[in-house]
């Protein structure tokens, strides 16, 4: 990740500490290069997803979606879709959608 606990930083040499902050910027500029245009971050979940696609649900209207190898989805209040992960994790975020869980 690009975040270190205190205890463990407190502990670090001034050289790791300089090669862990060249460390998080090139994670940083990585994770903007791929995802599409939000990006895509690598450091949210602590275990690999068990699916590339999620269930969701819209908490509001949004109008169309569009995806690479999916039709357009038009984003109403209350429908349900399976998308792909990295597209709803930002509209999860900003509270636009909700995963669905089974």
């Amino acid at each position: 990740g690009s975040v270190l606990p205190s205890a463990i930083h407190f502990h670090m040499s001034t050289e790791e500490v300089e090669w862990f902050n060249r460390y998080k910027k090139s994670l940083a500029t990585y994770m903007r290069s791929v995802g599409g245009e939000e990006g895509l971050d690598l450091t949210q979940d602590i275990k690999p997803p068990k699916s590339l696609y999620i269930e969701v649900r819209c908490l509001k209207d949004y109008g169309e979606f569009e995806i690479d190898d999916v039709p357009t989805v038009l984003r109403k209040k209350n429908s349900q879709h399976f998308l792909p992960r990295w597209k709803c994790e930002q509209l999860i975020r900003q509270g636009v959608l909700e995963h669905v869980l089974s």
